[in-house]
């Protein structure tokens, strides 16, 4: 079984295409699973894990009407099997894993890749994941392409929570990994330019984007930090989802 976000009264699995990071553009399925082991405070999915109860702070807070999320109502336990089928559906082979932190449940997804291929040898899995967990030998055989996002400070996680050594030196050696960082100020460069150089982690291999949710702040974001990119010889990556849908999901 698979612990999916519920997202209109139904697993979140839709058809779009990738808004940002090295495969920015792509059309692809997406396939949201539930839970995560961290708490960013400005989350774009915090119903994956801000439940009633929990004590983490999030920007919505202040927000009139912004409650946490009743866990029962906003997560689904689904069959391999139908998750499988509904992929199969779409006219597309790239899927994106994404949540939460899907690394949470390497079991499920690797039985889902597998099924799925055994439908089509031409699926292709990419999953998006914080970087804090080490991929199994049976997960990491199944994914063609790591999206790591590390967080930084700005995401409220303390360090000991959000930089795990182990798991990071293994996607920095991996040549399936590139690595996504979130900016939300110009002085979050000294960070990102320290965990490069602890882990060895190539310039080309490192994208660079705007935290944002609405096109305003991408607009403002983006000057500084595509000079940033120019100077290092890092990549920029926008939010194509966020100029397009603004923060709607499911889209």
């Amino acid at each position: 079984m698979l612990k999916m976000a519920r997202l209109n009264g139904r697993p979140e699995i839709f058809y779009s295409i990738q808004g940002e990071g090295k495969s920015i553009g792509v059309p692809s399925i997406f396939v949201r699973s539930s839970l995560c082991n961290l708490h960013c405070i400005w989350c774009d999915t915090d119903y994956t894990w801000n439940w009633v109860g929990t004590r983490f702070p999030h920007v919505h807070d202040v927000l009139p009407g912004y409650r946490k999320f009743q866990k029962k109502d906003w997560i689904v336990e689904c069959d391999i099997r139908a998750v499988a089928d509904e992929v199969a559906a779409f006219p597309c082979k790239n899927v994106i894993l994404t949540g939460g932190e899907p690394m949470l449940q390497q079991p499920a997804f690797t039985n889902l890749m597998r099924t799925l291929r055994s439908i089509s040898i031409d699926y292709r899995f990419e999953v998006e994941t914080n970087g804090t967990l080490k991929p199994g030998p049976e997960f990491d055989a199944g994914i063609d392409q790591y999206n790591v996002s590390p967080k930084l400070e700005n995401s409220n996680n303390t360090r000991k929570l959000r930089e795990r050594p182990v798991p990071l030196r293994f996607f920095a050696k991996s040549p399936k990994a590139n690595f996504k960082f979130v900016l939300a100020a110009e002085n979050d460069l000294a960070e990102v330019l320290e965990l490069a150089g602890t882990y060895q982690i190539a310039a080309e291999k490192i994208w660079l984007m705007p935290e944002a949710t609405g096109w305003e702040a991408l607009q403002e974001k983006r000057h500084w930090l595509v000079e940033i990119c120019k100077q290092y010889g890092f990549r920029y990556s926008d939010r194509l989802h966020v100029q397009i849908w603004g923060s709607k999901k499911g889209v």
